[in-house]
């Protein structure tokens, strides 16, 4: 599938276009992104695999890379407004509907995803019915000429099978490093509440949309410089 992409996807340019689709679906108010807003997302501590610390000139470099590679596109604001902002085209030019493209994010994003991971992962951007609906989302994107994504083999040590993207490096290569076994804690203490996880990316991603609307106010609707 990177074939239609002129390419595959670096690992920078991935973590730009799953941040910018995450945050179209999860909080549109402050959608298209700002750079400080991408930065921050692209370097959250939750729901990213690996972490990173990319700084503003890297992320430019990268905006700069993809918009040459028709994936992302500049929203240049009218009437004084501060700051170019920026949205993804990738579901345009992969020809993805909502469901397929909050799967693809997820993958994008954390690497290769178990059908429960990715149904849990992806709710924010589309509710899934079942495991089996993720399923046959997925299945209909690997079946498509140019596969989106791949059904990995289950790994010695694994309960289940993994699903991997193939818009950038061999699945094999993303697969990610086993977790660490959890250090014992005293006797006693309550272990975190269930669904902490994505509590704590929503709060992020509050914070972020207002870091955004601090950084540039003004409402942005023009797709080319002003001339």
């Amino acid at each position: 599938m990177a074939d239609a992409l002129d390419g595959p996807l670096t690992p920078i340019q991935q973590r730009v276009l799953g941040a910018l689709a995450e945050k179209a679906a999860t909080v549109p108010d402050t959608y298209p992104m700002t750079m400080r807003g991408l930065q921050t997302a692209c370097n959250q501590k939750n729901n990213r695999e690996p972490v990173t610390e990319h700084t503003e000139a890297e992320l430019q470099a990268t905006l700069d890379e993809l918009k040459a590679r028709h994936l992302v596109r500049f929203v240049y604001a009218s009437h004084g407004a501060r700051s170019t902002k920026f949205r993804h085209v990738l579901d345009e030019q992969l020809g993805l509907d909502a469901a397929e493209l909050a799967l693809v994010t997820v993958l994008l994003l954390r690497g290769p995803q178990t059908l429960n991971e990715l149904r849990t992962r992806s709710e924010r951007a589309h509710a899934f019915g079942s495991n089996d609906e993720v399923a046959a989302v997925l299945e209909g994107l690997a079946a498509r000429t140019e596969p989106v994504v791949v059904h990995l083999p289950r790994q010695p040590g694994q309960k289940e099978s993994r699903w991997a993207h193939l818009l950038g490096d061999s699945p094999d290569q993303r697969e990610p490093a086993p977790a660490p076994a959890p250090a014992p804690g005293p006797t006693g203490v309550t272990p975190p509440p269930a669904g902490l996880e994505a509590r704590v990316a929503e709060l992020e991603e509050r914070v972020a949309a207002l870091e955004a609307l601090l950084t540039d106010p003004d409402h942005t609707t023009e797709e080319t410089p002003p001339t």
